[in-house]
């Protein structure tokens, strides 16, 4: 079992920067994605951004431009910069790391850090 251990998160004014980060507890290999997905209240987990093992990375089109998703392989970690931040940024932020294989995928989560956009 992988767990997944986020830090970063915290309170910033409009137009700041955050970076987020989470470590896996154990190695990860194999066909694999990385990412991070949020939850504002009242609305439904979206996507943010992800990053395949071979270094392909997914955006939603409201963060491109503004976030970067990486991920370095040796400390089994990825991380979520984010700039130029809006108040409609505010969620909890939740790491997952989804691992691929033949007949099955598993998702794993991480316990979410809070993300506030405010003046």
């Amino acid at each position: 079992q992988v767990q997944l251990v986020e830090s970063g998160g915290g309170l910033v004014q409009p137009g700041g920067s955050l970076r987020l980060s989470c470590a896996a507890s154990k190695s990860i290999s194999g066909i694999n994605a990385m990412g991070w997905y949020r939850q504002a209240p009242g609305k439904q987990r979206e996507l943010v951004a992800t990053v395949t093992s071979g270094g392909s990375t997914v955006y939603a089109d409201s963060v491109k431009g503004r976030f970067t998703v990486s991920r370095d392989n040796a400390k089994n970690t990825v991380y979520l910069q984010m700039n130029s931040l809006k108040s409609e940024d505010t969620a909890v932020y939740y790491c997952n790391y989804r691992r691929s294989t033949i007949s099955s995928v598993y998702d794993y989560w991480g316990q979410g850090t809070q993300v506030t956009v405010s003046s």
